[in-house]
């Protein structure tokens, strides 16, 4: 088997190339930066020259390159819609043009906009753009789009992954997850606005694992990928005290500013027979190896 993952030195993109390896799938990386890896292109997915680089009728076209910050975002709109849209009609047109057999991209939770505590996300839920608040989420949705559109006049399979708010072990604090278990070891005392804001946060090598598992699928399909439950800010600073043994105080800001975010993964576990399978602790202590990793 053979794929092409756009965004291979990205932090999704390193974990899903290691798993990869391990099942003994031939990867071609393409990123903005080179790594001196001989499966890995330095490339613009705008580029019209990226065509050269894709092998006809490779088996899939994981997108996974975007600005996804938000105040990247918001910072350079023009940017991000050249990069997230722009650059996603170009791949979409030249995995035509060479025969892709499925496109897999990128997506996010994002995209189902503002939602109520009480609100539960599934796949198959009207979009009210109207809910759209942010620049990232507006182009990820546009992008879900344009690839129905191609689906619908004859382009290859499309598999849409949502995935949900990813933790995991990196250089730069990413997620809550990650921002919270530094300030833990670090800080005290510790802020944040509601103790029981939840997301359904999910580690990085499930997300991986969950790519993996969309791969051969033959129609355009939407699935959520996030965590199996609901996990408080309160449960992240609780647990993450327990792994390092040190339990500053913890100042709540705003404990009416709670906000919950409930992607469903159902669809994911019962069709693509996927599930998460880091719990938080587990997943906490491959932040504790790399903060130790750093020490040394």
């Amino acid at each position: 088997m053979k794929i092409v993952i756009t965004g291979s030195d990205g932090f999704i993109g390193k974990e899903l190339k290691e798993q990869c390896q391990a099942k003994n799938i031939e990867v071609i990386g393409i990123d903005t930066a080179s790594t001196g890896d001989d499966c890995h292109l330095a490339m613009d997915i705008r580029s019209p020259d990226i065509k050269e680089v894709i092998p006809r009728g490779v088996d899939a076209l994981i997108h996974l390159v975007a600005i996804s910050h938000d105040q990247d975002c918001r910072a350079n709109p023009h940017l991000a819609f050249d990069v997230n849209v722009l650059g996603t009609l170009n791949l979409i047109r030249i995995a035509k043009e060479r025969e892709v057999r499925q496109f897999i991209f990128a997506s996010s939770e994002w995209v189902y906009g503002e939602v109520s505590n009480n609100e539960v996300q599934t796949e198959d839920q009207l979009i009210d753009l109207r809910q759209i608040q942010g620049e990232y989420a507006l182009s990820k949705i546009v992008g879900e789009q344009n690839l129905r559109l191609a689906y619908q006049k004859g382009f290859c399979p499309v598999t849409i992954l949502r995935f949900g708010v990813g933790y995991g072990p990196r250089s730069v604090p990413g997620s809550a997850v990650e921002s919270l278990f530094q300030a833990v070891r670090k800080e005290d005392p510790v802020s944040v606005d509601s103790l029981a804001t939840a997301r359904r946060f999910i580690h990085v090598s499930d997300i991986a694992e969950g790519i993996l598992s969309a791969f051969g699928r033959k129609e355009f399909e939407i699935f959520n990928l996030c965590g199996d439950r609901l996990i408080t800010l309160r449960e992240v600073i609780e647990q993450s005290s327990s792994l390092v043994n040190r339990y500053p105080k913890v100042i709540e800001k705003n404990p009416m500013s709670t906000s919950i975010r409930n992607p469903d993964n159902k669809k994911a576990r019962e069709i693509l027979g996927w599930r998460p399978r880091i719990k938080l602790k587990e997943g906490l202590l491959t932040l504790l190896s790399l903060s130790l990793v750093k020490k040394e």
